[in-house]
């Protein structure tokens, strides 16, 4: 049995606490008998593009809410770029954040509503050149979010694209080390989704730490290199979104040019041990022909495999009409570890043949050998 000193563990946390952008430990807000955030730990590196993912009723907001320190945690503690939650004046001065969308006086230009936010904030100090300096500042975040040219038109002319761009440049007024954005891309066209990834990529890229919730996923696994993904205010993963897919499912999908080969093909290949799934089913004939669905072979394993399993085909006798890689996405491992899935549509372990195909079980997970391609 080791002995692990208090002072030792002391120094562990201090160091993690100083180490993440966001840390919390048992971050509890219960809102009567209904528990919205439930004992979570976060740790958001410092420098990352993080995505905060969940249902709707998740916690999100709740959460974001208790670090920006706009409602009280019922239990829990955390810090906030080393400094502790119950007291946001310490961090709030470099952080930046845009919770619920933006919202401005329709009749004021940008660079008015941006000036007059600086000026309440009291950034660029006191002093005869403060004023100056505010207006460098907003110039620059102007700039910074592609609104420079129409600084000085009115908010209620502005789409929903710019708005949020200018909620965006709100938040950075402050030059701040960490950026909280909830739902930036709300209710944005593609070209608008386009534009808000492309700025916090370059955010993230000048060493700044996003943190971003979204329930657009395809955009989180685009741009960010690190995930926090809860539901009913409890975590279900924490760390790079690379590392949550590569423990998924990956799959090859093979079609041989004829049907009948399909039950024979199924049977060589669990016969080396590998978890294997046969579909049968054909789409009813209309009157523009016959069925374009044919049987399909699924293995269950790692792209690597495939040469093999062509090979395999080959030997046998058997041409295939088609053979491809998938590599679950994000939204497929969100709705699998979400639970709003049916979790044996995504289950390997056994063999499934329909409807009525007499290739047995595999009985085997994959084994190391064939996950190196060792299929023959």
């Amino acid at each position: 049995m080791t002995f692990v000193s208090p002072a030792r563990t002391r120094r562990a946390t201090s160091s993690a606490r100083s180490d993440a952008a966001i840390w919390t430990r048992g971050l509890t807000k219960s809102y009567g008998t209904r528990r919205a955030v439930d004992h979570l730990d976060l740790q958001v590196p410092r420098g990352a593009l993080s995505g905060f993912v969940g249902p709707n009723g998740a916690g999100k907001s709740s959460t974001l809410r208790m670090l920006l320190g706009l409602i009280r945690p019922s239990a829990g503690r955390g810090y906030v770029l080393g400094r502790p939650i119950g007291r946001p004046d310490r961090y709030l001065h470099r952080v930046g954040a845009m919770i619920e969308g933006p919202t401005f006086h329709p009749g004021l230009s940008a660079r008015r509503s941006l000036e007059q936010l600086a000026t309440l904030r009291g950034l660029g100090g006191s002093g005869g050149s403060a004023r100056a300096r505010r207006t460098r500042r907003v110039e620059e975040v102007l700039a910074q979010v592609g609104l420079a040219e129409r600084a000085d038109d009115r908010f209620h002319t502005y789409s929903l694209g710019m708005k949020q761009r200018l909620g965006i440049a709100a938040a950075l007024l402050p030059r701040p080390s960490l950026l909280i954005l909830d739902e930036p891309t709300n209710g944005l066209d593609p070209a608008g989704i386009r534009e808000i990834r492309t700025l916090l990529g370059q955010l993230a890229a000048g060493g700044m730490t996003v943190f971003v919730s979204s329930h657009l996923l395809t955009e989180v696994e685009q741009i960010c290199d690190h995930l926090v993904m809860i539901n009913a205010g409890r975590m279900l993963f924490q760390g790079h979104v690379t590392d949550l897919l590569a423990a998924e499912d990956p799959r090859i999908h093979l079609v041989p040019e004829h049907d009948e080969d399909a039950r024979r093909l199924a049977g060589m290949i669990n016969g080396v041990g590998l978890p294997v799934e046969l579909d049968l089913r054909l789409g009813v004939p209309d009157a523009a022909g016959p069925s374009t669905h044919q049987p399909v072979v699924t293995v269950h394993g790692p792209e690597s495999l495939a040469a093999d399993l062509n090979r395999m085909a080959m030997g046998a006798g058997i041409s295939l009409r088609s053979l491809r890689t998938h590599r679950p996405n994000l939204e497929e491992t969100f709705l699998r570890v979400t639970g709003e899935i049916d979790g044996d549509l995504v289950s390997a372990n056994q063999l499934r043949t329909v409807p009525d195909g007499s290739v047995p079980p595999a009985g085997v997970g994959l084994d190391p050998a064939h996950s190196r391609g060792g299929a023959t």
